[in-house]
């Protein structure tokens, strides 16, 4: 009787599951659900214009950037190095936090898969039998494989042309394909990134996660034992590996339930089956995880025919051991915040800081020139001028902050075009004698302002240049002449 009712306990019913998973929703759907409101934001977003100004884009073609709405000129790129430190501190935060999350439920590469292997091969082709097995690759089938290649192929172009309107935005885009020979970069581009994807979705698959990808690598510094990963509780299901997870402690259920009697494993193998890079979760914490989930989902289910919790789930090492929830909240977690938000900060701080037109002052090879028997002296400058706007102004300038210096070239406003630029050579000159230094020339520091004449409160710049003075017995003899 013993034994028969030990046999029932570990004997899977779908009745007792119903009846245990009531309300349960599956890692897997709440993946699939992420997905496509990411592909839905990716696809669209290009497309979303606010004053003419994209949320993102790096616009090579126009030398410009689009950040937060916001349009900036390549030279305005001081906003880059926060957005840099902002990148390289969310990698950092997310998998000190939970692993290779990012991995499994925001990688492009993952997305991918997950629509040609569960969606094209498994639900619209039937070529896999079974979503829930992603060990056994289909054989023969050629026809409806092909079928899915083709189908791919077309989604492949599709990506590869969604990733270029972040550099080419769509109004230019659907421009330039109508003439497509005058744009090679571009066309070839597509072309190498499409190709890339076929491959790499229909031939390489899950060994770029494992091979390719340096994140695998790079994550396993950043875990500690508080690190949210897809753990096996060994405490619960029993020792199948050795502490080094090299070598096999237990073959089958017979054995395990020899080693140990409480083991609630029941060795179904269901989560090796499931997992899409093919390793075994009871091993331990692997690289090649990419917690998806899925053997949660699979042992989830099988647990839940016996009326029992999960033996594999998302949490961190310690709150097994400890038998508690995983702690979030800690120094790596709370530094790491601390420094997205000052990266953050930053970069909204530099996004405002934004200029309505661009001045680059340059002096030219001669330091000054005394004119009118040394009554006047002139300094010269190259100002290149850039109009960011989207309509034409009228620019000018002026010395802010020595009223004796004034503009003698040029005489008047002149006009920039919208986005256009323009190189003028500025004079300075003055009348006055601005320092009696007869041992060397004297460099006095200045303000130039530049403005828009029809836009004065708004379009204004202020650069500091230097205005040299000569010195003042080679003035004095000038005067003399």
């Amino acid at each position: 009787m013993a034994q028969t009712a030990a046999a029932q306990d570990i004997k899977p019913s779908k009745k007792r599951m119903k009846e245990y998973l009531k309300g349960w929703i599956p890692y897997r759907y709440k993946r699939y659900i992420f997905f496509i409101i990411a592909t839905i934001v990716a696809l669209v977003l290009p497309f979303i214009k606010i004053n003419g100004n994209h949320f993102f884009l790096l616009n090579f073609d126009h030398k410009q950037i689009h950040l937060f709405f916001t349009k900036f000129d390549m030279q305005e790129l001081y906003m880059m190095p926060f957005l840099l430190i902002f990148g390289f501190l969310g990698v950092f935060f997310i998998t000190t936090l939970g692993g290779r999350v990012w991995c499994g439920w925001a990688c492009p590469q993952t997305i991918f898969r997950v629509i040609y292997r569960d969606l094209i091969q498994t639900k619209l082709l039937g070529i896999r039998k079974r979503i829930n097995n992603k060990q056994t690759e289909p054989k023969g089938q050629m026809g409806k494989r092909a079928i899915g290649g083709i189908i791919w192929s077309i989604l492949a172009i599709i990506a590869a042309v969604n990733f270029i309107w972040f550099f080419v935005p769509p109004e230019d885009f659907f421009e330039y394909i109508k003439h497509p020979s005058e744009h090679g970069v571009m066309m070839g581009t597509i072309a190498i990134l499409a190709g890339f994807l076929i491959y790499d979705v229909i031939k390489l698959k899950e060994d770029f996660c494992i091979y390719v990808c340096p994140y695998a690598r790079v994550q396993s510094v950043m875990y500690d034992e508080e690190t949210i990963q897809t753990i096996y509780n060994t405490e619960r299901g029993g020792h199948i590996y050795s502490d080094d997870q090299e070598r096999k402690l237990v073959n089958n259920l017979k054995e395990l339930k020899q080693e140990d009697p409480d083991a609630e494993c029941t060795y179904c193998d269901s989560c090796v089956r499931v997992c899409p890079t093919h390793i075994d979760i009871k091993r331990g914490t692997q690289l090649e995880c990419i917690n998806c989930l899925e053997c949660a989902d699979a042992c989830t289910e099988v647990m839940g025919a016996l009326g029992k919790p999960s033996l594999i789930t998302w949490t961190s090492l310690s709150a097994v051991k400890e038998h508690r929830k995983p702690k979030f909240l800690r120094f790596r977690t709370i530094a790491y915040g601390v420094a997205l938000t000052a990266a953050l900060a930053g970069l909204f701080i530099a996004s405002t800081k934004k200029e309505f037109m661009l001045l680059n002052i340059n002096r030219t090879t001669q330091l000054y020139k005394i004119k009118d028997h040394g009554k006047v002296v002139n300094n010269s400058y190259r100002f290149l001028v850039q109009n960011t706007q989207r309509e034409d102004h009228n620019y000018y300038f002026e010395v802010l902050d020595h009223p004796e210096i004034k503009i003698s070239r040029p005489k008047k406003p002149f006009k920039i075009n919208a986005g256009a630029k323009m190189m003028k050579v500025v004079v300075l000159s003055t009348d006055k004698i601005l320092a009696k230094d007869s041992t060397k020339d004297t460099v006095i520091p200045i303000t130039i302002k530049a403005y828009a004449t029809d836009a004065k409160d708004k379009i204004v710049v202020t650069r500091k240049t230097t205005f040299v003075f000569p010195r003042y017995d080679i003035l004095k003899k000038k005067q003399e002449e």
